[in-house]
């Protein structure tokens, strides 16, 4: 049916950047065309709930112990995740956030959720609604990462969402499987920023549990898009900072430049992945 490319909070691995493929079957009587729905405007109907609720936000689970929660004035939410000595800060507009009623994000939590909204906005005659999140059969490396893309005019431009990725490393030519999974171990749970996007903590306008937590091991981001002011604290630890904006064919761009200062004169193509099925490829 579609794809999720979300970013989700998770008490032991931050936040993971993932990417869901979504199957849906419908039971129920036919109407008065002799049809269930047409295929058509039920995929159209469908996918634009899935896109309004989850896709390209950040999941946040509400029954989490470690998870805080903060509505604020003109929309903007604050989201905190008090894992010890490695704890996210974010204040974003509502829009930027998906919130899951479970302990951890997850296919099930997240299907569940969709299930309920789905089941108030299909039509009379559904009776039965199944729907099935999957990951893509990736064969070789990949990575999870999260990010944000000021400049885009669309839901790519809140800070924190994200991907599950494939990555394709090419050496004169012939795959190099070693490259590759020492990249998907680099970018495991990794938030790519900006370095234009940095900004003293100080300028962060965060929660009242934040300020306390933040030092000498967080970094902080900061950006206006159309959508709102964005802000976010995370663990050094947890980032990569990217010198230039983190689209697609940037990363791409940017992993081949690498690679290449590693390996000197030989030639280096990447495809680097977008979630599923969207991708660049670059050559240094």
């Amino acid at each position: 049916m579609t794809v999720i490319d979300s970013s989700y909070l998770c008490e032991r691995r931050g936040m993971v950047g993932e990417s869901w493929l979504v199957d849906v079957e419908l039971g129920g009587e036919l109407n008065e065309m002799s049809m269930l729905l047409d295929f058509g405007r039920v995929k159209k109907l469908i996918k634009a709930i899935i896109d309004r609720e989850v896709d390209h936000k950040l999941l946040v689970p509400t029954e989490s112990a470690l998870v805080r929660i903060e509505s604020l004035a003109e929309g903007e939410q604050c989201v905190d995740l008090l894992r010890p000595d490695r704890s996210i800060h974010l204040r974003c507009p509502e829009e930027a956030f998906a919130f899951i009623p479970a302990a951890q994000v997850d296919k099930e939590s997240v299907t569940r959720y969709l299930l309920a909204v789905l089941a108030k906005e299909l039509p009379d005659n559904i009776r039965d609604l199944s729907l099935t999140l999957r990951h893509e059969a990736i064969a070789g490396a990949f990575y999870h990462y999260s990010h944000g893309l000021k400049k885009h005019d669309g839901n790519c431009q809140r800070i924190a969402h994200g991907h599950r990725s494939p990555i394709e490393i090419e050496v004169e030519g012939v795959r190099d499987e070693e490259l590759e999974q020492n990249w998907a171990e680099r970018w495991a749970d990794i938030y790519l920023g900006t370095a234009e996007d940095e900004v003293p903590l100080a300028e962060l306008a965060l929660s009242a549990v934040a300020a306390p937590l933040l030092g000498g091991r967080h970094i902080g981001f900061k950006y206006t898009a159309p959508q709102g002011l964005f802000q976010l604290a995370m663990v050094k630890a947890e980032v990569e900072m990217i010198d230039t904006d983190t689209t697609i064919e940037l990363l791409a761009h940017y992993i081949a430049r690498e690679v290449k200062r590693q390996l000197g004169d030989k030639l280096v193509k990447v495809v680097a992945y977008e979630g599923v099925g969207k991708g660049a490829i670059a050559y240094a």
